[in-house]
């Protein structure tokens, strides 16, 4: 049994320690009695097995009592030893307790001995184990210190917070020898505690994929006040259904989440180990504060290398603009624009090549390219609508907006272009549309090394790029109209019923033709000829149609002037810089003519109207020329003429006023325009004198 006595009497008469033995054992059931006749026999007895108290005679042979007291004190300093003796003295007493011993009593006769014997064994084993187990603890608490210590250092040495947390639990399983140490961390976006790490006996019992919310169970509550507790017999309670074990220790990491520690034990925890936990804890609160810190120096230091690597493309990227822009301001034609561009961003170790693809074929056509050969633009070609950079094209041109293809490896719809993507050496591609204010032209394709290797102000710098190279092909294209006498018209043919003429015609009983626009600031003049029994009064009550009022009437046909704030089919005139020579509707078709820049595209401007009237068709197509065109004279008059001067001409022109007869008056003018009748000749002729100046004597006035 657990808490018997075993008591080791010598005396060197047999019969004597057996007796003592056998009265000390009917005096205390706890105590069991041993003998040895000699001091040799005692402490063989002692090394070999495990005595609780000796209790020796005095007078032997060999080795008195106190020698044998003495050499029993070499090994175990604080072994009860009771001198039990017949010789008595106050010289033997006195050396037995300066050798150490535990208790002194002379052999007498009588049981009344024995009694005093056993209780004297009993309360100095008693104290013996007391004493021996306050050592044991107190070793116990300092090899746990040293663990603790131990583990502070592998805490402050780990690289992340799994380390830790790991650590953390490993070490209170083992300092606390509990059935469960379990650690869970806080989630911020999430707002839950989750599990972080676990001992191995504890995943047995403890399901890592529990969590706890607001408000759920002890361990949210002692995270969320911040203040540690302990909780008996927590497995009763029916509302607390999230627990890991029936008494639970739980500590809060700070705001990092909370440490706990478990046992199934009826003792529970007792202060030391409350302590312990404590420590611990505050630990690895600390490494977890400063891997904390260490992380987000790292980021920090990486975000600061990402940025002076992406400055010092930026820089460079920047560089290579300049130099693009200085060579597009010098270039006089689209070509020389689209391979300057080209050639410059091929020239650099940033880029692998570059290519430009313009929007006015269909599907869009390679028309100028760098740094690669011409192997790649050909199975571009090939290719055609199945091309993935095409798809990528038209993404880029209907978005107006910079498109990033970040791995062309990995994406979606790229699988064909593996192989010229690893033969060439690009991942990323980067597409920009080249476009100005009214119109889009196409698109530049960059290629570039690595995986999503282009930042965002890198990608925003060659998209204002694209806006410089669209405004200068614009630019150049304008000019070669302007010195070129050359001109395209198309003839086109319109059945739908939202155009204006059309459904204008629908009123009338003939023709009805636009004799002229005159486009003002914030709106548009329309002069519009109808059969002279035509009825437009209900024209008032059109939303397309802000005023309407008649300027001229003749026998045959009346001249209106429509107001209207704008249309989708003026906007697509001016966004192509086309000019409207002649608009005629009758039964429910309307037939225009084009005068169209040598820069535009036909085929980009008939998709442009089809997109806003899908019912067009293309008629004709012709090519004209002149020795002074219309747009030229057009172009004189306005820098000699105020907007009012042009106004007047103008109307005047549209409305028949030079005929002869003529089909309208100054005055009938003058009210169209909301004018004074003097107010309006004032300006008409000193257009007219400007105009027969500009005619006699070209260049002056």
């Amino acid at each position: 049994m657990t808490n018997s006595i075993t008591v080791l009497i010598v005396d060197n008469e047999p019969g004597f320690a057996d007796l003592a033995g056998e009265m000390l054992e009917r005096q205390r059931d706890s105590i069991v009695a041993e003998s040895a006749t000699n001091a040799e026999a005692a402490l063989e007895a002692i090394e070999t097995r495990s005595i609780d108290c000796v209790v020796s005679d005095y007078e032997m042979p060999k080795i008195t009592g106190l020698e044998l007291l003495e050499r029993v004190r070499e090994s175990d300093p604080d072994l009860p030893f009771i001198l039990f003796t017949g010789r008595g003295s106050e010289e033997i007493a006195s050396e037995a307790i300066a050798a150490g011993v535990t208790q002194y009593l002379q052999k007498e006769s009588g049981k009344e001995q024995y009694a005093l014997l056993a209780n004297q064994i009993t309360n100095a084993v008693a104290q013996y184990r007391t004493e021996t187990e306050l050592r044991e603890s107190e070793r116990r608490y300092e090899r746990t210190l040293a663990t603790l210590h131990e583990t502070t250092r592998d805490l402050m040495r780990a690289g992340t917070k799994r380390e830790i947390y790991q650590s953390a639990v490993d070490t209170a399983g083992e300092i606390l020898d509990v059935s469960v140490a379990v650690a869970y961390a806080f989630k911020p976006t999430e707002g839950t505690l989750e599990h972080a790490a676990s001992t191995r006996e504890s995943r047995e019992l403890v399901d890592p994929k529990l969590s706890f919310e607001h408000g759920e169970g002890h361990i949210w509550d002692v995270f969320s006040e911040g203040e540690s507790a302990y909780y008996e017999d927590v497995t009763r309670d029916p509302e607390n259904a999230k627990t890991v074990s029936r008494n639970e220790l739980i500590v809060p990491l700070g705001t990092h989440g909370v440490l706990v520690a478990g046992t199934e034990d009826d003792d529970g925890f007792d202060e030391t180990m409350t302590e312990l936990l404590h420590i611990l804890a505050a630990n690895t609160e600390a490494a977890l504060d400063r891997a904390e810190r260490e992380q987000l120096l790292r980021e920090h230091d990486r975000t600061l290398t990402r940025q002076n690597e992406e400055l010092t493309r930026l820089n460079h990227t920047n560089e290579i603009v300049r130099e693009i822009n200085h060579g597009v301001a010098q270039a006089s034609t689209r070509t020389e624009i689209e391979t300057h561009a080209c050639e410059r961003l091929a020239d650099t170790e940033r880029y692998r090549f570059a290519w430009i693809a313009s929007s006015d074929d269909t599907p869009p056509e390679p028309t100028a390219w760098a740094g690669v050969d011409a192997a790649f633009i050909d199975r571009v070609r090939e290719d055609g609508d199945h091309a993935p950079e095409i798809r990528l094209i038209r993404d880029t041109l209907e978005a107006e907006q910079v498109q990033v293809v970040r791995n062309v490896l990995e994406a979606d719809g790229w699988d064909g272009r593996r192989k010229e993507a690893l033969t060439y050496g690009y991942q990323t591609i980067l597409a920009v549309p080249l476009v100005d204010s009214e119109r889009r032209y196409g698109v530049l394709l960059v290629h570039v090394a690595g995986a999503d290797s282009i930042g965002d102000s890198e990608r925003a710098v060659l998209g204002e790029l694209g806006e410089t190279i669209g405004h200068a092909i614009r630019s150049v294209e304008r000019t070669r109209a302007m010195v070129t006498d050359s001109r395209l018209e198309l003839e086109l043919a319109c059945h739908d019923s939202r155009l204006l003429l059309n459904r204008l015609a629908e009123r009338a009983d003939g023709p009805v033709a636009i004799e002229g626009i005159i486009d003002r600031d914030d709106e548009v003049g329309v002069f519009v000829s109808t059969p002279r029994e035509t009825d437009l009064t209900s024209l008032d009550q059109w939303a397309s149609v802000e005023t309407l009022s008649t300027v001229s009437e003749g026998d045959d046909e009346i001249l209106f002037e429509l107001t209207v704030t704008s249309s989708p089919f003026l906007d697509v005139l001016r966004t192509y810089d086309v000019q409207l020579r002649s608009a005629t509707g009758e039964d429910g078709t309307t037939t225009l003519v084009l005068e169209v820049p040598q820069q535009v595209e036909p085929r980009s401007l008939v998709e442009a109207i089809r997109e806003r009237y899908p019912e067009t068709e293309l008629e004709a197509r012709r090519e004209t020329t002149s020795t002074r065109t219309a747009r030229q004279l057009d172009t004189h008059l306005e820098d000699r003429l105020t907007a009012k001067q042009f106004e007047a001409l103008q109307v005047a022109h549209y409305s028949g006023f030079f005929e002869w007869p003529r089909e309208s008056t100054g005055e009938d003018l003058a009210d169209a325009l909301e004018i004074s009748p003097p107010t309006y000749h004032y300006h008409l002729r000193t257009a007219e004198r400007k105009l027969v100046a500009l005619a006699f004597d070209g260049e002056s006035e």
